[in-house]
């Protein structure tokens, strides 16, 4: 009866997800009325919430959590503060006079935007509102364009400090201590976010570097979809064009050597690096536009973004609590360990939950619930490296968060596309970044040492 209860929390979950109410009170709400009827058929004792306010008080406390504001407010500080405008004004000018310069320009800035940035819908809306005007101004194929600028965006997922692998490091850390305790193992290694830091940087310059090729192959086979910018006899040239890059590139790559060199060298904890970044932000907000009427906004945003997600964790908090209390994670364990293909079968089962559960869920969301029940029978597998796990769900929630229909980078780019850019495009731009992406996944399925070779030499994990 408890497990039959289990099954049906999250049929019930995904049910009033489509239906459009609101994930945190889904989660809570379904949580509550699961745990009184639970109660009332005798299949758990409902006083087990009485540990609902710990958990929570412990989620508010979490010192790795608390990385999570700070980055935010260096992510919409720069957002406000034209840094990105005047990035893609000077590599255009770099790369314009190739045949698919300005995507590729795109693509850079866009990868410097995710790397200072770490959240997509920020950078999406920023390169939407920059990118996509002056690629259509130039002659550039409408889904070529599109497609660049949503797959760019996402990058933000993937490149540290990205809001996401934050939340999968405190999310995989819990999960892998509880897999070694269950082991029998009672000094049980650890899993800190600097070691997915570390982990995804050769994934994402990877994914960088295949949608830089993809770029060109579509600029030489097809000219007429990425042309050539025509020169500006009044644009800086030689030397003055070089002064001008590095006026624009210093400032945003210090704060992101700042930053990740702070987390990787073991400086700083990721929360310290955090004040780092919100400090550096607004340094440079002041340097390019002062912050005269820009403050307020920004904490106000800050404030929205960080409360949605803390709110989701919350409910998410008691879901994991009444799902447990109900026998679920021991469900999924063995259905895990059941499954046909052994590991395998059991990763590519958990991957394409994930995947599909992008299409009603936020990646927020997913690592809230999903994570917890799924990582710690995942990671008393034999060969499931932990960052290796944090990597592989993190590329595949990018992914999800691109395709079409349902994926959000679309609709945020949607919002704010030019007229001329119309939904079709969108979607129809996005496939081949979205075929990219999968491969990359597949890549990186077979080759975890892209994952967890830099860890290891920087950490000897």
């Amino acid at each position: 009866m408890a497990e039959l209860l289990a099954i049906i929390m999250i049929i019930a979950v995904i049910a009033a997800l489509m239906a459009g109410y609101p994930v945190a009170l889904t989660l809570a709400g379904v949580s509550l009325i699961s745990a009184l009827i639970a109660h009332a058929l005798g299949a758990m004792d409902f006083r087990i919430l009485g540990a609902l306010p710990q958990r929570i008080f412990g989620v508010m406390t979490n010192e790795t959590l608390l990385a999570i504001p700070m980055f935010i407010f260096m992510g919409v500080m720069l957002e406000r503060s034209r840094v990105a405008e005047e990035l893609l004004e000077t590599m255009g000018r770099l790369f314009g006079p190739l045949r698919g310069g300005l995507g590729i320009s795109v693509i850079v800035v866009g990868t410097l935007l995710a790397a200072a940035k770490g959240v997509v819908g920020a950078t999406t809306v920023t390169m939407g509102l920059i990118a996509l005007p002056a690629m259509l101004r130039f002659g550039y194929d409408p889904r070529l364009a599109a497609g660049t600028v949503a797959a760019t965006a996402t990058l933000a997922q993937i490149f540290p400090p990205a809001t996401v692998l934050v939340l999968l490091g405190d999310q995989l850390g819990n999960s892998y201590q509880a897999a070694q305790l269950a082991q029998g193992n009672f000094a049980p290694r650890s899993l800190t976010v600097s070691d997915l830091f570390a982990g995804a940087l050769l994934p994402g310059f990877a994914l960088v570097a295949l949608y830089l090729i993809y770029v060109i192959a579509a600029a030489l086979l097809r000219p007429q979809a990425a042309p050539a910018i025509p020169p500006d006899p009044d644009a800086p040239r030689g030397f003055a064009l070089a002064r001008r890059l590095a006026a624009v590139l210093v400032a945003p790559l210090l704060l992101i050597l700042a930053v990740l060199g702070s987390i990787l060298g073991g400086v700083a904890t990721p929360t310290e690096a955090a004040s780092i970044g919100a400090v550096g932000a607004i340094l440079l907000a002041m340097r390019k536009a002062g912050l005269h009427g820009l403050m307020m906004p920004v904490v106000e945003k800050t404030t929205q973004i960080t409360a949605m997600i803390f709110l989701i964790l919350i409910g998410a908090t008691m879901f994991s609590l009444v799902f447990r209390a109900l026998g679920g994670d021991v469900m999924v364990e063995r259905a895990l360990t059941n499954l046909p293909g052994g590991v395998d079968g059991a990763l590519l089962a958990v991957m394409l939950g994930m995947f599909l559960l992008g299409f009603v869920m936020d990646a927020f969301e997913i690592i809230f619930v999903v994570v917890p029940v799924v990582a710690p029978a995942l990671l008393k597998m034999p060969g499931v490296d932990p960052v290796w796990l944090g990597i592989l769900m993190a590329v595949n929630l990018q992914t999800s968060y691109m395709h079409p229909p349902l994926g959000p980078t679309l609709f945020f780019l949607r919002g704010v596309a030019p007229p001329q850019i119309t939904t079709r495009h969108i979607y129809v731009g996005i496939i081949p970044f979205v075929l990219i992406q999968l491969f990359a996944l597949v890549v990186l399925w077979s080759a975890p040492g892209l994952a967890t070779a830099l860890p290891h030499a920087l950490y000897g994990r």
